[in-house]
């Protein structure tokens, strides 16, 4: 009974049996990653964050309809309504307004949050930006408005200034003849006026000071009027001819 015994108990195997790996089909294109070692360098996939192409969205800005032409009045001083700094000054085009700066905590940025209006001019550069997305804007339609801050005049054009006597029409669509027009009275400076009517009608006067390549080299002390008086004769005999 024993002997028997014993011998069951070896002809049971006290190993487990190995199987054998089964290769087992998969779909074309897939990979099992079970059996891959844990050694790899694992890769982190990082979702895109998609930047946003302002090269496209500066030449098709939906806010230009928005810009009241109206309104703009570049003959007065270009400061900022709120501080009162000439510097880095930008003009709204939809309420006329001059704004400082255009980072996040400038005027004109708080301007386009707080009253929605979106469309800026840098008086200095003439570029056009729309805040509060801060890009700029590239558009021809928009000439006119710079056209009429810094206003330029060839040789030609001054040569026949006295003779050509065509009407030109402002931005707000009055129409008036070149350097036939009246002057703003601040602070009952009329007789300023008169002195500046008389000198933009002598024609060496008017002629030099038209051309900024006669004077922009210039070195002029704090305070000193050649400049401003250029500027006022280049707005002064502005024209925007009507077709």
């Amino acid at each position: 009974m024993c002997a028997k015994m014993k011998f069951k108990m070896a002809a049971i195997k006290t190993e487990p049996e190995e199987f054998e790996e089964t290769n087992l089909k998969r779909p074309h294109g897939l990979v099992d990653n079970t059996y891959d070692s844990d050694d790899e360098d694992i890769k982190e996939i990082k979702p895109k964050i998609e930047k946003i192409d302002y090269s496209e969205k500066s030449r098709h800005c939906p806010y230009l309809d928005t810009i009241n032409r109206t309104v703009l009045d570049f003959d007065f001083e270009k400061l900022c309504c709120v501080s009162l700094s000439h510097l880095n000054v930008y003009a709204c085009l939809v309420c006329g307004k001059y704004f400082q700066g255009r980072g996040q905590n400038s005027h004109a940025y708080t301007h386009s949050v707080h009253i929605g209006h979106h469309v800026y001019l840098n008086l200095h550069t003439l570029k056009f930006y729309c805040l509060p997305d801060n890009y700029e804007i590239i558009d021809s339609s928009l000439e006119d408005i710079k056209y009429v801050l810094q206003p330029s005049f060839s040789k030609e054009h001054i040569k026949v200034l006295d003779t050509a006597g065509k009407v030109s029409r402002a931005l707000n669509g009055s129409t008036y003849i070149p350097g036939v027009v009246g002057l703003n009275n601040i602070k009952a400076n009329d007789y300023l006026n008169v002195v500046l009517h008389a000198m933009a009608f002598i024609p060496p006067i008017r002629n030099y000071f038209l051309r900024d390549e006669n004077y922009q080299d210039t070195k002029r002390p704090p305070g000193d009027t050649l400049f401003p008086l250029g500027e006022f004769l280049k707005i002064y005999y502005q024209t925007v001819f009507i077709s």
